[in-house]
C-alpha cells in the first residue's frame, strides 16, 4: 500500500463511525476502501468494479461412455483499473487427479485423468497449452499481449475430460445416467481485494463471475438433457405428446408428468434423430450444469414467485421411478420457491425455473439441485429447500464460497429452519436443526469447534469447518432476527441483497450494511459471534427476591452472546417463560441479570436456549432449598 492509499484509508477509518472501527478488517479489504471499491457503510464504493464473460459452448456426451467434450470460445471483459498480464483458469475436474490437493481420502472410483486440452487460442491465434505441474484446478497462462483496462480478449478452448465414476458433484449416476457440472476451462474471478482467484478447489466449494452463457449440449436419440438457462428449441426436441405437457406445466400448480422413463427409453419423447442438440442460454449468471438421462420420470409445474409482476417459475423433477420422494419433489420445491419468494428471505425467485434432479451430492447449482433421493420424503423435503434456498447466496449474490462458507451455506441453513417451522411445526423442526446442525458443536470441547467463523474457510477442514459454514452462522443471523425483530430484521437483509445482487460482498460487506441500515452499533454482536472464540454456556449463578420481584443471575461461561428463555416454575404448578434476546449481553458480556415480576412462590428456575443449544446443561437451573 503506497503513501497515498495509506493517507487515504487514514482519512476514511478517522471519518468512519466508531461501529466500523472496531471490527478486525484484514489487509485486503482495507486496501478496497481506501481505493474507493469498497465502503465502510456497507454499499459498494464508487469505483466498484468486477470482470465477466461471455461463454459459448458445445459439449457432446454418449452415456455409457464416460467422456464429455467439448469447444468453448469465450469473451472475457476486463473492467478493472489494472493491465492483466496473465489470465488464471479454473479447470475444476482436474480435482479428481490422482495428487490434487483435497480434503480427505479418494477412492478409485472417483478418480480421473482430469482436463485435457486438445488446443487454446487467444484472439484467434493458436497458443501453446502447458499444464504447469504445480497446479490442479487452476493454471496460470501468461497472455501474448497483455489485457488492457477496459478491453476484452477472446479466449478458445477444444477440451475433453471423464466422469468420475462414482457419483457425487458430478459424475455417472447410472451406465445412461450423467450429471455434468464444472465441466468448461473457465476464467477465476478477478476481484478488487484478492485480485486473482487461485484457491485450489480441495472439497470446499465455489467463487464464480456473473457471466452469459450459451451452451449446447448433443446427445444421442431418446436422452433428455435438463439444465440450467432457458431451453430455447424444445419444439424441436420434443415430440407433441410431451411438449405439449411441457408447455402447459408452465403455467400449473398441479404437477404434470411430462414423460416416463418408459416412454422416454422407447423413442416416444425426443426427435428420432441420431443427435439431438439441446440449447440452453442465461444471463448474468455464475454457472451452468446439467443432468443427461434415457429412463428418468420427468415432472413439472410452477409457482407464482413474484404477486407483482404475476411472474411464474417453473419446478421440474427428474427421477429414478423406483424413487418413491421424488414422485412428491415438484410440489416440494414448489413450496420452497413460494416460501422463500414470499417470507424468507422474502425476495422474489430470480430465475425461470429449478430442477431437482436425482444424483448423489446434495448439492446446488444455479437453477438446479443434484440430490440423492432418502425414504424419509420428510427429509427429502429438507434438502431440496435447502439447495434451493441457496438461489440467493451464492447466485443472486456473489460470494465467496471457498473462503468464507458461513456466508453462503450459514444463509442457507437459517432459511432451511424457518422453512422447516411451517412444514414441520415448531418443536419438529427445532429437533431437527438442534440434531443435525447443533449438537456436535455444543457436545465437543475439541477447540476446533470454538474457532471464530471469519476463519477463511479455506483454512479448515472436518467439524471445524462443517460448524463454522453451516450451523453456527445460522444461529448468529437467527440471533439477530431474535433481536432487531422481523421487520427491521428483513429492512437489513433485503437491503443487503439489493445492494450486492449480482456482485462479491465480503464479511465487511454484510456488517456494515446490516449496521448502517438498523442504524445500530451492532459491533459488539458481530465481534462475538462472528470474530470471537466462544461458545454456548449459560449458568444460572443465584437467585433472590426483592419484593414481588425475582432476580436472576445468570453467567456468560462459554462467551456467546445467546439468546434464552427463563423457565420460572411456580409452587402451584404453572410456569411461566420469560425471553431475552442477545441485546442482554451488549453490556456486559460475562454476565447479566433478569428481574421477572413473580407475585407467586417460585419453586424452580432453568434456562431454556432452544436451538442455542448449551454445552452444559448441568448448570442451567436453580431449584429452592428447603
Amino acid at each position: 500500500m503506497g503513501p497515498a492509499e495509506l493517507c487515504a484509508l487514514l482519512l476514511l477509518f478517522a471519518a468512519a463511525p466508531a461501529a466500523a472501527q472496531s471490527l478486525y478488517m484484514p489487509r485486503n479489504v482495507k486496501r478496497a476502501v481506501a481505493n474507493g471499491t469498497r465502503a465502510l457503510d456497507g454499499l459498494p464504493g464508487p469505483r466498484y468494479w468486477q470482470n465477466r464473460g461471455r461463454y459459448d459452448i458445445t459439449i457432446a456426451a454418449m452415456p455409457p461412455d464416460r467422456r464429455v467434450s467439448g469447444t468453448e470460445q469465450i469473451t472475457y471483459y476486463n473492467n478493472s483499473p489494472d493491465t492483466l498480464a496473465s489470465l488464471v483458469f479454473k479447470l475444476f475436474p482436474n480435482s479428481h487427479r490422482p495428487g490434487a490437493p483435497r480434503d480427505g481420502g479418494a477412492s478409485e472410483g472417483s478418480l480421473t485423468s482430469g482436463v485435457h486440452i486438445r488446443s487454446f487460442a487467444v484472439n484467434g491465434t493458436p497458443e501453446k497449452w502447458v499444464d504447469n505441474p504445480r497446479f490442479f484446478s487452476w493454471q496460470p497462462v501468461k497472455l501474448p499481449v497483455a489485457l488492457a483496462p477496459h478491453d476484452s480478449v477472446r479466449l478458445a478452448f477444444r477440451w475433453y475430460y471423464d466422469l468420475p465414476r462414482l457419483p457425487s458433484r458430478q459424475g455417472v449416476i447410472d451406465s445412461t445416467t450423467f450429471y455434468i457440472a464444472y465441466f468448461y476451462p473457465r476464467v477465476a474471478v478477478y476481484d478488487d481485494y484478492n485480485g486473482w482467484d487461485t484457491m485450489d478447489h480441495a472439497g470446499h466449494e465455489f467463487y464464480s463471475d456473473f457471466n452469459d452463457y450459451d451452451v449446447t449440449v448433443n446427445v444421442p436419440a431418446n436422452f433428455v438433457v435438463w439444465g440450467t438457462g432457458t431451453l430455447t428449441d424444445a419444439a424441436q426436441l420434443l415430440q407433441p405428446g410431451p411438449l405439449a405437457r411441457y408447455q402447459a406445466s408452465f403455467a400449473s400448480d398441479s404437477t404434470i408428468h411430462v414423460a416416463t422413463g418408459a416412454q422416454i427409453h422407447g423413442g416416444e419423447v425426443t426427435a428420432q434423430q441420431a443427435m439431438n442438440s439441446w440449447h440452453f442460454t442465461a444471463t448474468d449468471i455464475p454457472d451452468m450444469a446439467f443432468g443427461v438421462s434415457d429412463h428418468y420420470d420427468w415432472d413439472a409445474a410452477s409457482v407464482v414467485v413474484d404477486d407483482a409482476a404475476h411472474r411464474r417459475a417453473s419446478v421440474q423433477a427428474a427421477y429414478n421411478d423406483t424413487a418413491a420422494d421424488f414422485h412428491q419433489m415438484v410440489q416440494f420445491g414448489r413450496h420452497a420457491l413460494d416460501y422463500l419468494s414470499h417470507e424468507w428471505p422474502g425476495v422474489p425467485y430470480p430465475y425461470e425455473k429449478t430442477t431437482e434432479f436425482q444424483g448423489g451430492a446434495g448439492m446446488e447449482y444455479p437453477m438446479m439441485a443434484n440430490d440423492q433421493s432418502y425414504s424419509d420424503p420428510a427429509f427429502a423435503q429438507f434438502v431440496a429447500a435447502h439447495e434451493i434456498a441457496h438461489t440467493y447466496t451464492p447466485f443472486y449474490m456473489g460470494t465467496n464460497e471457498t473462503r468464507y462458507g458461513f456466508m453462503d451455506e450459514g444463509w442457507a441453513t437459517t432459511f432451511e429452519y424457518l422453512i422447516n417451522r411451517v412444514d414441520m411445526g415448531v418443536d419438529k423442526a427445532t429437533a431437527l436443526f438442534k440434531q443435525f446442525r447443533v449438537a456436535r458443536w455444543a457436545a465437543d470441547p475439541s477447540p476446533m469447534e470454538d474457532l471464530p467463523i471469519v476463519i477463511p474457510s479455506d483454512a479448515l477442514t472436518g467439524g471445524a469447518y462443517g460448524i463454522n459454514a453451516y450451523g453456527k452462522p445460522a444461529l448468529g443471523y437467527l440471533a439477530m432476527k431474535d433481536m432487531l425483530g422481523d421487520a427491521l430484521f428483513r429492512k437489513c437483509l433485503h437491503a443487503y441483497m439489493a445492494r450486492w445482487h449480482g456482485k462479491h460482498p465480503s464479511p465487511w460487506d454484510f456488517f456494515y450494511t446490516f449496521d448502517n441500515v438498523a442504524g445500530r452499533r451492532l459491533d459488539w454482536f458481530w465481534t462475538n459471534w462472528f470474530f470471537g472464540y466462544n461458545y454456548i454456556d449459560l449458568g444460572i449463578t443465584g437467585v433472590t427476591h426483592r419484593g414481588g420481584d425475582l432476580a436472576v443471575a445468570v453467567a456468560n461461561v462459554g462467551g456467546m452472546d445467546a439468546p434464552f428463555d427463563l423457565v420460572l416454575h411456580f409452587a402451584d404448578g404453572a410456569t411461566q417463560r420469560v425471553h431475552e434476546t442477545a441485546a442482554v449481553w451488549e453490556h456486559d458480556q460475562a454476565a447479566t441479570t433478569v428481574t421477572v415480576r413473580a407475585a407467586r412462590a417460585v419453586k424452580a428456575v432453568e434456562i431454556d436456549g432452544g436451538i442455542w443449544m448449551d454445552a452444559n446443561p448441568a448448570n442451567n437451573s436453580w431449584t429452592v432449598k428447603y
